[in-house]
């Protein structure tokens, strides 16, 4: 045979080094669908021959339209995106931050010149499996439509009838502030393309009942990837990391794989229902930030059946390991102040001292409610202190069996260093690990939160 002259082995080298960088950057563009980790056999809803897993539950499946629309509307969490602080519900205008800018939701209420008053069937089922509103403009994901494209139209359906049930609101959200080019929509045409499946829900024949019908509230409805799911390069889910846990509008979603460590695999059951209803399992923590408002508006309206069902299918969700997050430390602190750790701002535990003890008590048990217990709490545990120094910042109310539970705000009352030191004072004492905030960080969680 005759040797390849050098020109010829150039364009070879070439043609190898071109096919090697697609590979690569397919690979990083491109991840597995979000039942790909299930394997088995996916049918159609037609060819299921299983109880239904889409629709509403059992104990809804003979009430009308509106109910099972209040329903599936409240588990697909609706309200919380398309409602700003103060406003109306579901009048739009919720500013989302992004690495490209920032993003206001619309107005979904049956306005007919502010919202989608005029929006046929069609039209809807169009924006929620596809991303293409009525003006055909492409919506950009912050809608989650590819998370949306599995829900069953009747569901879609029902949810619309809902929605055109309560009284239209008269409100235009403010104009988006992306830089370019990713204020350009038509680029969503080709994130569609990649990311988009545009398919329904398929139930797979080897797993149970109550499994799929946990798929269906996680991936179609209330879109758990979203939030705890990390993006690629592309910004779509990398399911790859499916449920590791990310950063979403400035806080933490923690990991929800069955990882023993930085996981759930050591939540009970009950532990898990408990905080999908209540916002609060003791010994656990709390939830705060987006977490807090799903609990409130959505997973704690879900039924008892269906809660079982979401634990089900998050019980299989393969484990994978948080490395930054060591196991919670669970034994309280001393019920004595003692001496600050060295290295750490002794502004932090003047402050603590100051505002925090009288709830939270010096040994992180809290004598006045579980809900401001710090032992064994995530948050407390995790060295990056995000969700610390963020419930510092904007506080929480929040509505529990216990009555009102109340986080005041010290985002006004306090600088960033001292913010910075008091949770660094805070994950040093009651964690497994200490935090290093510096006012920097708070800095960026602040402008986070301000939208």
């Amino acid at each position: 045979m005759k040797p390849l002259s050098p020109r010829s082995r150039a364009w070879l080298l070439g043609a190898l080094a071109v096919v090697v960088a697609a590979v690569i950057g397919a690979w990083i563009l491109l991840s597995p669908r979000a039942l790909s980790f299930a394997g088995g056999r996916a049918v159609s809803l037609a060819d299921y021959k299983g109880p239904s897993p889409v629709g509403a539950p059992e104990a809804l499946r003979s009430a009308d339209l509106i109910a099972r629309g209040r329903y599936l509307t409240q588990a697909a969490d609706c309200e919380v995106c398309h409602t700003r602080e103060g406003g109306e519900p579901f009048a739009g205008g919720r500013a989302f931050t992004t690495p490209f800018g920032v993003l206001y939701s619309p107005n979904i209420t049956a306005d007919p010149s502010t919202g989608i008053g005029t929006w046929t069937d069609a039209d809807f089922l169009r924006a929620v499996h596809k991303g293409i509103a009525k003006d055909d403009q492409r919506l950009y994901p912050a809608f989650p439509y590819d998370s949306y494209t599995l829900i069953a139209d009747d569901d879609v359906r029902a949810i619309k009838a809902y929605l055109f049930s309560l009284p239209p609101v008269h409100a235009t959200a403010p104009s988006n502030s992306l830089r370019f080019p990713f204020n350009q929509r038509w680029l969503m045409g080709i994130w569609s393309a990649l990311y988009n499946p545009d398919q329904r829900f398929r139930p797979h024949t080897d797993r149970s009942a109550e499994w799929n019908r946990g798929a269906y509230l996680a991936e179609a409805l209330a879109h758990c990837g979203d939030c705890h799911t990390p993006r690629n390069l592309g910004q779509a889910l990398n399911n790859r990391r499916k449920f590791a846990g990310a950063v979403t509008a400035g806080w933490r979603a923690y990991n929800i794989t069955a990882d023993p460590v930085s996981g759930i695999a050591s939540w009970s059951d009950a532990e898990l229902a408990e905080y999908l209803r209540s916002g609060h399992a003791a010994g656990r923590g709390s939830a705060g930030g987006p977490m807090a408002e799903e609990i409130d508006v959505s997973t704690s309206t879900l039924t008892a059946a269906d809660l079982r069902a979401l634990i089900t299918y998050l019980r299989t969700i393969p484990p994978l390991r948080a490395s930054d997050l060591p196991a919670p430390k669970r034994a309280p602190a001393s019920d004595s102040p003692g001496p600050v750790q060295a290295g750490l701002d002794p502004r932090g535990r003047e402050i603590f001292e100051g505002v925090c003890v009288s709830c939270h008590g010096w040994s992180g048990a809290s004598l006045l409610t579980s809900y401001a217990t710090l032992t064994g709490d995530r948050a407390v545990n995790d060295p990056s202190a995000i969700n610390v120094a963020q419930i510092v910042l904007s506080g929480a109310s929040r509505h529990a069996m216990e009555g009102v539970v109340l986080m005041p705000s010290f985002g006004d009352a306090y600088s960033d260093t001292e913010i910075a030191a008091v949770a660094n004072y805070v994950t040093a004492r009651f964690g497994a690990q200490p935090s290093h905030l510096t006012a920097q960080d708070v800095a960026a969680f602040r402008k986070v939160s301000s939208h």
